[in-house]
């Protein structure tokens, strides 16, 4: 699995055309074959350890706990952003930082969702562990393989640019008129399997499906399974275009994905009352990308070949440096987290 992605990546890595070079036109990153193994082997036993191994002890996990493995999770992402910056340069460790940022905003905003989904198909706190453990494992699927298709399509069309910010910009609009960011539970998906298959509302532990004599049944743990499917689905959908828009470095991608889900778990019982504080989180996440879509189509702009714009020429615009995006993100998240906590400051709700 290493080795197969690395290649995938290395094909991007290697390329000497512009289009998946980014700001301050510095040279690609390269990254060896060892350090791609290195990288892919350490975080992906972090991640599994702590969502298999961890999510397995006996009784509710305690906020004490929750925050002091939240913190070492964090504390990780920033070391490897600050080794990043020592190996590779300063441009590639902003990078990083503002990826991991806006991947871990999204993240949060995925795990309100899960929060939803929880509580409409009334899941036991007992088996809640296991179903993020699996909403957790398919988020990382689905993200692993819009990194690989979203690098091997900017590797050879520059104008996916164009689709990336112009799907980042509607994304955005549907934020900002106060669309809900997969907030419909009773998905496409989930209602076909309620009226078409035979599925049933006792729970069976963490049993997907059950015999129950005569025939097969689903159990609503399958209903779970897949709306947080559904749901990590449409977030993959939105998050890989936002950071390809900060970076064209598919190692940094990665990176930035995967100490974005790194403590997810942990934030879900840290946070479970505050996320529902968090009223202002979508805006904020519809200013940040929209700010990234119009990142990208400057970026295709600057690197044109369609031949109906400008003559297939590339166009001169100016060009968002990543330390600006960084703090662009950094200060809308902030002011999306205290407007937020003031609003509802009374306990109640608010509808922004």
């Amino acid at each position: 699995m290493p080795r197969a992605f690395a290649a995938v990546v290395a094909t991007v890595e290697e390329t000497s055309g512009v289009a998946v070079q980014f700001s301050d036109r510095r040279p690609l990153l390269f990254v060896s074959e060892l350090e791609w193994v290195v990288t892919l082997g350490a975080t992906m036993a972090v991640l599994l350890f702590d969502v298999a191994v961890m999510a397995r002890r006996s009784g509710e996990p305690t906020m004490r706990r929750c925050a002091i493995a939240l913190s070492a999770y964090v504390g990780l992402a920033v070391c490897f952003g600050i080794w990043t910056g020592y190996r590779h340069g300063q441009q590639f460790a902003l990078q990083f930082f503002a990826g991991w940022l806006t991947e871990y905003s999204l993240s949060i905003d995925n795990l309100f969702i899960f929060v939803i989904i929880m509580t409409s198909f009334d899941v036991p706190k007992i088996y809640q562990r296991q179903a993020l453990f699996v909403g957790i494992v398919i988020a990382l699927i689905f993200r692993g393989v819009f990194i690989a298709l979203g690098a091997a399509a900017i590797q050879r069309f520059s104008w996916v640019f164009y689709l990336f910010g112009a799907f980042l910009v509607f994304t955005a609009i549907r934020l900002a008129r106060g669309a809900k960011h997969g907030a419909n539970v009773e998905n496409a998906t989930v209602r076909f399997a309620r009226r078409h298959l035979n599925a049933i509302d006792t729970w069976h532990g963490l049993k997907l499906y059950v015999n129950d004599g005569s025939r097969w049944s689903m159990t609503p743990m399958l209903l779970v399974v897949v709306a947080l499917g559904v749901a990590d689905l449409i977030f993959a959908l939105d998050s890989i275009p936002a950071i390809f828009g900060l970076t064209g470095e598919a190692y940094l991608v990665f990176a930035a994905n995967v100490f974005a889900l790194m403590g997810l778990r942990q934030l879900y019982f840290l946070l479970a009352n505050l996320l529902q504080r968090l009223v202002f989180l979508s805006k904020g996440l519809g200013v940040i990308l929209l700010f990234i879509g119009i990142k990208l189509m400057l970026h295709a702009l600057r690197e044109n070949t369609l031949p109906f714009v400008n003559g297939g020429k590339h166009v001169d615009v100016p060009e968002i440096p990543t330390l600006l995006s960084l703090a662009v993100i950094v200060v809308t998240l902030a002011v999306a987290a205290a407007a937020s906590l003031y609003a509802t400051r009374d306990g109640d709700r608010a509808e922004p």
